[in-house]
């Protein structure tokens, strides 16, 4: 299985990406995660306007096999949920890093980051 990760992008050790771009930052659930999930059929998603601290659950993703939570890996706002996903939550599956995004929040701190893993990190993560 070939594992998939955008360069600019962050992962955490609970299989969550963040990607940043500029002052906002895009958050959903690695390839890896997506693959080990199955066919996703269901998501849980958070409202806009919704503050969150590192580490809360933010969502909820359901498929055949299991249900898992979503952890926000760094604080911040959300202003915009992928609702595209309410109705096709296959999308994750299909393509988790650009049409499969589930939520875009803003005014999280860089530092947060510093918990995160570079792709090669998560990479050498999930071989573990």
């Amino acid at each position: 299985m070939t594992i998939e990760i955008p360069n600019n992008t962050y992962c955490t050790k609970s299989h969550e990406y963040i990607t940043i771009e500029g002052d906002t930052a895009i958050l959903g659930i690695t390839h890896y995660a997506a693959e080990q999930l199955g066919e996703i059929v269901y998501v849980e998603l958070p409202e806009v306007g919704t503050e969150f601290l590192k580490g809360d659950i933010f969502g909820t993703i359901e498929s055949v096999k299991a249900a898992s939570e979503l952890y926000m890996p760094v604080a911040g706002k959300v202003i915009e949920i992928n609702e595209t996903l309410t109705s096709e939550p296959e999308l994750i599956n299909d393509d988790c890093y650009t049409a499969g995004w589930i939520v875009k929040i803003t005014g999280f701190s860089q530092d947060d980051l510093i918990d995160t893993l570079s792709s090669a990190d998560y990479l050498n993560h999930i071989e573990e």
